[in-house]
């Protein structure tokens, strides 16, 4: 297996609707090679999801993996406030979402083409997702907290969307800032503090 190049923020990749795979393509040695590359890449990372475009290919395929052990950090209240549970890794492929929720949650958000940063992106609390798994059988999975978080920023990697295009443009930070300054802070303190920082004139 081998561990690919993450293309960043000005590819002319990640701004590119993909394309669908066929049953035929997601069966081929290419592709199921490419899958375990994209895993490998993803666990090297680290990160919770990679898209194919983010790897510079313009198809419809991502992989998605929340270990347990990235949680290790977070305390219980803050795994509880976030909605955030261990979710093995699985392949979606074509997949097509849908908002569930009219609850919208804030949050920091990363992303691996936009390295170094973070930022508040406003996400749906609930969504369903419709695809196919890397073996071509229909799946479905209906996620709540972050694991929805996770399943809508990969799905816009799919239609050319970063989410530095749904930040609120205000918090976005550097990760040693972010660890330093906002980390255990709420949304709301975060942003009384950049008012406080920054006054309307």
């Amino acid at each position: 297996m081998a561990t690919l190049e993450i293309v960043q923020v000005g590819d002319p990749v990640l701004r590119q609707e993909a394309r669908g795979l066929t049953r035929e393509e997601l069966a081929s040695p290419q592709i199921q090679e490419l899958i375990a590359d994209m895993r490998d890449t993803m666990r090297a990372a680290p990160g919770v999801g990679l898209a194919a475009p983010q790897i510079g290919e313009s198809i419809q395929l991502v992989v998605i993996e929340d270990a347990s052990a990235y949680h290790a950090k977070l305390s219980a209240a803050e795994l509880t406030a976030r909605e955030r549970d261990a979710v093995p890794f699985h392949v979606l492929v074509n997949p097509t979402l849908t908002i569930r929720s009219d609850e919208v949650i804030d949050a920091f958000e990363g992303c691996l083409s936009f390295a170094g940063f973070n930022m508040v992106v406003p996400r749906a609390r609930k969504v369903r997702v419709e695809a196919l798994d890397e073996h071509g059988e229909p799946v479905v999975k209906v996620a709540t907290g972050w694991y929805a978080r996770i399943l809508q920023h990969e799905v816009d990697h799919l239609h050319g969307v970063v989410c530095c295009d749904r930040m609120e443009p205000r918090t976005l930070t550097t990760l040693p800032n972010y660890t330093k300054r906002w980390s255990g802070r709420t949304i709301e303190e975060v942003r009384t503090a950049i008012a406080r920082s920054h006054p309307e004139k």
